[in-house]
């Protein structure tokens, strides 16, 4: 048994003990999201894809391909909202049955992709894409191609994206790497992170990056390719509902800005409001409350001025000297005094006086001693009388003097 010399993951076990899978033949390749296993199956060759967990895929921004997507349990969908461990299990839950949606979505508009074959626990089963050799299919990145063929691959490839579209889907990550070169052509793989272009706000950008992935790499074979649009047109005839599977494309885009009639708004606005009125009458209900008119901008204009200028001639007036704002009287602290109503910086200022030039330091102390004498016959009581310690009481009782 062949299982016995390949490490062979766990969810290939169970769907061998089911019948699902017969043998693991090898590895095929390795993604950005999933591990793609060669398996037999009903004695045929078959490709399994298992998908990575979460924290070992390298897919980034992944809301921005899931917006828009609604499960039919709403108690799941309140669980996905709200992203509890049960909601993040759904999420993933959901995230890996996509792709098994969306091809068949697109097998039944007619795109290029593999058939599924079965799913289960989370192991997507399908068709092996072989080459004219009966081996696998390579990608296009590993393909050599002449001009020629590099043309005629181009055209389908925009011809498979149109075909998308009109199945309300967007691969959101088409490049060579996710091309096949198989017996019957090139097929698209990869779909977890397809979205639907009527849901997410983020369809346009994702078409118009894909388109741009084959524009850049068929570039080589056909330089023309760089100056043409082809994503903003097909885009274009899809916004206006005239994108069909064979539209005729010329990548040569120039988009219509449509200049909008107030006039026909503003009638419309009336007729709206003249129906309203004889709905209410006839139902005999009063009348409507009128919509508060706006002010004439002109208005509010020449207002903001008459503040702004009421402002200005308010700061001017406080920087030329004039009336102080009342914060700041209020703000100001007033300097303590003493039992005797003088100052404790007038004695500072007394006893220290301004020394001049012809002064010297020995006349200054005298002063300075003559002052300090002064202070202390005039105002005995000007210095603050000493507090008295509090003694502390211990704990088991009696007074005993602070240390």
């Amino acid at each position: 048994w062949r299982a016995q010399h390949l490490q062979v993951p766990e969810a290939l076990v169970s769907l061998i003990e089911q019948g699902a899978v017969d043998d693991v033949v090898r590895p095929l390749m390795s993604g950005k999201e999933a591990h793609v296993y060669l398996v037999i199956a009903h004695g045929e060759q078959h490709v399994a894809k298992i998908y990575k967990e979460a924290n070992d895929r390298t897919f980034r921004q992944r809301s921005e391909y899931t917006e828009g997507r609604r499960v039919r349990n709403t108690r799941d969908q309140r669980a996905m909202s709200k992203r509890s461990r049960f909601g993040r299990a759904q999420q993933e839950a959901a995230w890996r049955a996509a792709e098994v949606d969306v091809i068949y979505r697109l097998r039944e508009a007619g795109v290029c992709v593999p058939e599924p074959k079965t799913y289960i626990d989370g192991v997507l089963v399908m068709e092996l894409v072989t080459d004219r050799q009966g081996n696998p299919a390579p990608r296009l990145a590993d393909v050599t191609l002449d001009e020629k063929q590099g043309e005629e691959m181009f055209d389908g490839l925009i011809r498979e994206v149109v075909k998308m579209l009109c199945a309300g889907l967007v691969h959101g990550d088409l490049s060579e790497f996710n091309i096949l070169v198989g017996s019957r052509g090139a097929v698209i793989i990869d779909f977890p992170q397809a979205v639907d272009s009527a849901t997410n706000q983020n369809a346009r950008k994702l078409l118009l990056r894909d388109v741009g992935n084959l524009v850049r790499f068929f570039a080589r074979h056909r330089h023309s390719l760089r100056s043409l649009r082809y994503g903003e047109e097909i885009w274009d005839l899809y916004e206006r509902g005239k994108l069909k599977p064979d539209s005729p494309l010329t990548g040569r885009f120039q988009r219509q800005e449509m200049k909008t009639e107030v006039s026909s708004l503003l009638a419309e606005m009336e007729e709206i409001d003249r129906e309203n009125r004889a709905r209410r009458e006839s139902l005999g209900l009063p009348p409507s409350r009128p919509a508060r008119q706006p002010r004439p901008i002109l208005e509010e204009s020449r207002t903001a001025e008459t503040s702004q200028g009421g402002r200005a001639q308010r700061s001017q007036g406080e920087r030329s000297g004039g009336e102080r704002p009342a914060m700041q009287s209020r703000s100001r602290r007033r300097r303590p005094t003493h039992r005797s109503g003088v100052s404790p910086s007038a004695n500072t200022r007394d006893a220290k006086p301004r020394q001049g030039r012809g002064d010297t330091p020995e006349r200054n102390r005298g002063a300075t001693n003559q002052n300090h004498g002064t202070n202390r016959t005039e105002s005995p009581s000007s210095a603050p009388p000493r507090r008295r310690r509090r003694s502390r009481r211990r704990p088991g009782g009696g007074n005993s003097p602070a240390r």
